[in-house]
């Protein structure tokens, strides 16, 4: 089902993109954006994980570089049933994760320094089992290259203010560019939308039965949630169509209304997580399924409780 999900996906996304090459260049534009989205769709399948994490500065680490968290992330694979995702640490201060990959072999999640120092030992294996639940939903494959699509969507938009869209060969004119400049991303980001919205809240049930602790997870959302309206995550700020990736809007900058979010509100994922929790009656804390930290983030002291893995 999920590569089904991919298949419409892509399906609408080329539709798109042929679309807004009609109206630059008629029928014309039209072949040629068929050309490129047909090259971008297989480029996209083997490298759009590899080019979103190149985008965001992630270096790959190890369980000798980050024991710690290299351990956890282990524990909660075995925990859902997958195989060792590669692990990366992006150098940002705005606490955030992300997942990607084209199927779980093949797959990869990367957290930001802010979550490391912001989130607690338990809130971080919330996040983690979260992005492991994407994996196991094949979500990394379908996100990954909507970011792909939709950030060339937005290029191939803006490229019809240089054009001016002629009339002669079947364009819309400069005021049909101008016109086009804007809807054409939106259009995309509703798209993203309506994939992204539904896989969070799934993501985050499969999180919390993965983990076993949805109040970790809910707690892990307002901290991330409340830091990231603070903190600007410029990388995402250059790139907004992968920020649907991220387990929280990255978008600091940008007051959007509910409607076109790419991510649920974050009262409502904590209310069903609260809800959640109920329904497992209770739930072990992650600590008791980890070891105590003691890699490059738990220095001299022991951080059990206090510190950003207290």
């Amino acid at each position: 089902m999920s590569y089904f999900r991919t298949a419409i996906l892509l399906a609408a996304m080329t539709a798109l993109f042929m679309g807004i090459g009609f109206l630059i260049g008629g029928q014309t534009g039209m072949i040629i954006a068929l050309l490129i989205a047909g090259g971008m769709n297989l480029w996209a399948y083997w490298n759009s994980d590899k080019m979103v994490l190149r985008m965001y500065g992630a270096r790959e680490v190890d369980a000798a570089a980050a024991p710690e968290l290299y351990d956890m992330v282990r524990q909660l694979a075995d925990n859902a049933g997958l195989p060792m995702p590669k692990v990366y640490i992006m150098e940002n201060p705005q606490p955030n994760a992300f997942a990607t990959g084209r199927n779980p072999e093949n797959a990869a999640v990367a957290v930001t320094t802010g979550l490391i120092q912001t989130v607690n030992r338990d809130e971080l294996a919330g996040v983690i089992a979260h992005e492991l639940a994407h994996i196991r939903h094949h979500d990394t494959l379908l996100m990954t290259i909507t970011a792909t699509i939709a950030g060339a969507i937005s290029m191939l938009a803006n490229f019809a203010m240089f054009t001016g869209g002629s009339r002669d060969n079947g364009g819309i004119g400069v005021i049909g560019s101008i016109a086009l400049m804007i809807l054409g991303p939106l259009a995309a980001g509703l798209v993203q939308m309506a994939i992204s919205r539904t896989r969070e809240y799934e993501a985050d049930r499969g999180g919390a039965e993965i983990g076993g602790q949805p109040l970790s997870l809910a707690s892990a959302l307002q901290k991330i949630a409340g830091a990231a309206h603070r903190i600007p995550n410029m990388a995402a700020e250059r790139n907004p169509a992968s920020a649907h990736l991220f387990i929280i809007n990255p978008l600091s900058g940008m007051r959007v209304d509910k409607l076109f979010s790419t991510h649920p509100a974050v009262e409502d994922r904590v209310a069903r997580l609260v809800a959640l929790s109920k329904e497992m009656g209770g739930a072990q804390p992650a600590s008791q399924m980890t070891a105590e930290p003691t890699g490059p983030w738990s220095g001299s002291q022991s951080r059990a409780s206090r510190g950003p893995w207290g």
